[in-house]
């Protein structure tokens, strides 16, 4: 019998930088376990380069990766999605939409990169800490035995994870 392969939604307000960064971290960490997709709730229209640039020198995937917006995996003919993770605040805080399904999900902020000002060099750096952060939560997701996990437990597991190293100071109640 095939393994149950788990859809997962990053999701952050701009869908430019950390929620492009966690949708790649997963496609290739968590090859034939999770499909990762990722959104926003108001889509920059474009990826941040210096995302492109870290995961391309690190080998994660870049193809295929856009700034899009959420309603696209709200609507009936979308991938229903077993976790939903907020990567930023201001996401977390936001209306979401009904995901059908209701997926498991959590809060696991981190400190926008897109934000620093500076050199290229500081910029790029803010990117790698973001991604190093991600990777590591990512890393303890796709470690967790989900098939004998009950719900309860799960979602405390889940919420975890958001607390670990990185979390970003203002942690919202609403995930």
């Amino acid at each position: 019998m095939a393994e149950r392969i788990y859809n997962v939604l990053f999701l952050c307000t701009g869908n430019s930088a950390r929620s492009i960064l966690a949708e790649s971290i997963l496609r290739k960490d968590g090859r034939g376990q999770f499909r990762a997709f990722s959104a926003g709730s108001q889509p920059k229209g474009a990826v941040n380069p210096f995302a492109l640039k870290v995961l391309s020198s690190l080998d994660y995937p870049t193809e295929g990766l856009r700034s899009k917006s959420w309603q696209e995996f709200a609507a009936p003919d979308a991938p229903v999605m077993d976790f939903v993770f907020t990567v930023c605040d201001n996401a977390a805080g936001e209306s979401c939409p009904v995901w059908p399904g209701q997926p498991m999900t959590a809060h696991w902020g981190i400190e926008d990169p897109a934000e620093v000002a500076g050199s290229d060099f500081m910029k790029e750096a803010a990117f790698v800490t973001a991604l190093r952060y991600l990777k590591n939560r990512i890393s303890i997701f796709t470690a967790l035995p989900l098939k004998r996990l009950d719900p309860l437990s799960l979602g405390s597991k889940l919420r975890e994870i958001g607390q670990t190293d990185g979390a970003s100071s203002r942690r919202p109640d609403v995930a």
